[in-house]
């Protein structure tokens, strides 16, 4: 599976590594890759949407599936 988050906020390249920590920090992810110019998060892994919304969130960013 991999789900594809939209995630608005992100400005700069420490914003992409934040974000993708913050994912990569989730049970089930295998690897997160950003597209800050796109708004979009690709996940590859088998963790709940939810889960990786709220990630995101956490870590300070508008997020959604």
């Amino acid at each position: 599976m991999s789900p594809t988050l939209t995630v608005q906020g992100m400005t700069c390249e420490h914003c992409e590594q934040t974000v993708e920590e913050a994912l990569e920090g989730v049970t089930g992810v295998r690897d997160a890759h950003v597209d800050r110019n796109a708004e979009q998060v690709t996940v590859d892994g088998d963790a709940d949407e939810a889960q990786l919304v709220a990630a995101v969130e956490d870590a300070g960013y508008d997020a959604s599936a």
